[in-house]
């Protein structure tokens, strides 16, 4: 099915959902989940950002909640473009009034940022386990998975502050608020690395590109993400740190409990998107009347 760029009030794609059995949405869930988890700083960390001065109206931006969803990447990768573009028409009109913010998973894929080398891939491409995409977001080699949740914000800097470097600090920051909000884990920044870490774990991986002041591309936090495709990569480039999850964390400072998976990533996503939405002064609209041709994973 051929991806249609989205209105402002449709999209449309195909979204693939986890097999029966295994979606950690396959029920209602209600209650909540707060562990206590005293994560160690490691490097020099930067003094918390502080969101621009706060306008008297809030910007719009229309949220696509799709954080339950198995959307392949070539089609996301593609929906984001078409949005862009779109935008890029709209800012230079001077009507650009809405950033976008699209949350959702992806089934097994690696991504490599434009000058992406294939030097940290434990994989000759051509025998890769899963597909492989080079794209135009900086940054080296990174997974994605069932159980992180990626979120895609576009974002036209012009209605923020124009600088990318402070954009892709701020989105570091949203994230650590979120896990300190949601489950109580002190996640940090490291100098010189991009990312949010908990110690010497990466638990959440950032990669943007900006055309015409609007930045996409975005990041992906592990949530309950099985981490074993990231030992066939060195993620981003990095040899010695390793890579963790929520889970992981909360398990670890529980001695072993087990949480259900649908309730962490719930909690994740309304938790990010609080955030997001607080830092950036935005007002989010869940935007109404997505469909979606659903395709069955083989069982």
């Amino acid at each position: 099915m051929a991806l249609l760029p989205p209105s402002s009030s449709a999209c449309h794609h195909r979204a693939v959902p986890f097999a029966p059995g295994t979606a950690p949405w396959a029920r209602p869930r209600r209650g909540t989940l707060r562990l206590a988890v005293a994560g160690a700083r490691s490097g020099p960390t930067a003094e918390p950002l502080q969101p621009p001065p706060a306008a008297v109206d809030r910007r719009r931006c229309e949220c696509f909640d799709l954080h339950q969803q198995l959307v392949p990447y070539a089609e996301a990768y593609a929906w984001q473009k078409s949005i862009v573009k779109r935008r890029g028409e709209l800012s230079y009109s001077g009507e650009d009034h809405s950033d976008t913010l699209i949350a959702l998973q992806h089934p097994p894929v690696y991504t490599l940022g434009t000058d992406g080398s294939e030097k940290y891939l434990h994989f000759k491409k051509e025998d890769a386990p899963f597909e492989v995409h080079q794209i135009t977001r900086g940054g080296e080699v990174t997974y994605h998975g069932p159980g992180q949740l990626v979120m895609y914000p576009i974002v036209n800097l012009l209605y923020h502050k124009d600088d990318v470097r402070w954009y892709l600090r701020s989105l570091e920051e949203v994230i650590i608020r979120a896990l300190k909000s949601a489950f109580s884990i002190k996640a940090s920044k490291i100098g010189g690395l991009t990312g949010v870490w908990v110690g010497d774990q990466k638990v959440a991986a950032i990669g943007i590109h900006g055309s015409r002041k609007i930045v996409y591309h975005g990041l992906a936090l592990n949530v309950t993400t099985d981490l074993t495709p990231f030992q066939m990569i060195d993620p981003c480039g990095i040899k010695d740190r390793g890579v963790g999850s929520i889970k992981e964390i909360l398990k670890k400072a529980s001695h072993g409990r087990e949480i259900d998976d649908a309730l962490l990533m719930d909690m994740a996503y309304h938790s990010m998107i609080k955030e997001f939405a607080e830092f950036f002064e935005l007002d989010l609209v869940t935007s109404p009347g997505c469909s979606f041709q659903v395709e069955n994973i083989p069982s």
